[in-house]
């Protein structure tokens, strides 16, 4: 488990998947430049998310295995990380891709906050002096006055949402993570987001085009992808290991948000993204380095780096 080579296999699976996830949510920004509304897109990214994991699944002999243990329970979860899945493409469509990402990765240290507030988990003052530097890169970044700062308060407004969605998920995965595997907790959400989006279109559904379906079908792939990569990342290394990769994301996102979308990131985005990121891998650091020796195909297991939709 410890030799060069599989470490270095490791490092690569984990880069892949975070690579993947930036492209994820670059299909959805696509997505949501069209008319079809925030549900709709929520629910074709939930229906072929888990069609993909389901072909996976499939592949692997382990279909059946899908089905959570404790249905109810994953079905809190599932609505958690359905007002995640909404409030992203709603910020998403507001906020830069560079901007995006640096509200989001606050979301490592709100679960460090939760986890020792509702678990008990260990919290020092060099962790505690972490958090409070993670969130003073985001006043940083979003402080100075900008243009169109009307549609970017909506953006912020999501994002503050769909952080606390995402926190509070990870913190109750923490929890049945114990009886259900991960795939099935990634697949379950994925149905959730899906049967929910269906429902809200049957009041009302815009047509696709087929520039629109090519992106919605890559949002699911890229996004299946990326969670089967982190799967395979976390068999042959330690979960803080791949936990600290997290942060190649804002990297990747500021390339793709330059070259596909023309967003050229401020000075002050940056000097807060290099907040956010020094705090973030300190924590990352500092998290008890236990290896997964049984990972299934979903996302994994370990908190600081699950996620259902690029999500983060």
């Amino acid at each position: 488990m410890n030799s060069p080579n599989l470490h270095f296999k490791a490092i690569c699976f984990a880069i892949a998947g975070f690579t993947f996830w930036v492209l994820t949510d670059s299909a959805m920004k696509i997505a949501g430049r069209s008319q079809l509304p925030n549900y709709e897109i929520v629910a074709f990214l939930g229906i072929f998310m888990a069609m993909f994991i389901s072909l996976y699944a499939t592949f692997r002999g382990e279909l059946k295995e899908l089905w959570p243990n404790e249905p109810g329970r994953l079905l809190a979860r599932g609505f958690l990380d359905l007002g995640n899945n909404l409030c992203v493409v709603i910020a998403l469509r507001h906020l830069s891709l560079t901007l995006f990402y640096i509200l989001v990765f606050t979301s490592p240290l709100l679960v460090a906050i939760l986890g020792r507030t509702f678990l008990n988990e260990h919290l020092d003052w060099r962790k505690t002096a972490a958090i409070l530097t993670g969130f003073l890169g985001v006043v940083v970044a979003v402080y100075p006055s900008r243009s169109n700062r009307g549609s970017e308060m909506i953006g912020f407004a999501a994002c503050v949402f769909c952080v606390t969605c995402f926190s509070v998920a990870v913190v109750w995965s923490r929890v049945i993570s114990q009886t259900e595997r991960p795939e099935s907790m990634t697949w379950f959400s994925a149905l959730v987001s899906a049967s929910v989006g269906l429902l809200a279109m049957l009041v009302h559904a815009e047509p696709i085009a087929i520039p629109e379906l090519v992106a919605l079908l890559a949002m699911g792939l890229l996004c299946a992808l990326g969670s089967i990569c982190i799967a395979v990342a976390l068999k042959y290394t330690t979960a803080a290991t791949v936990s600290q990769y997290h942060y190649t994301q804002l990297v990747v996102g500021s390339a793709v948000a330059y070259f596909l979308f023309n967003e050229k990131p401020t000075i002050s985005i940056l000097a807060g993204a290099m907040l956010i990121i020094a705090a973030g891998l300190y924590v990352a650091l500092r998290e008890p380095a236990t290896v997964n020796t049984e990972v299934g195909l979903g996302i994994a297991p370990t908190p600081e780096v699950t996620r259902v939709l690029p999500h983060e």
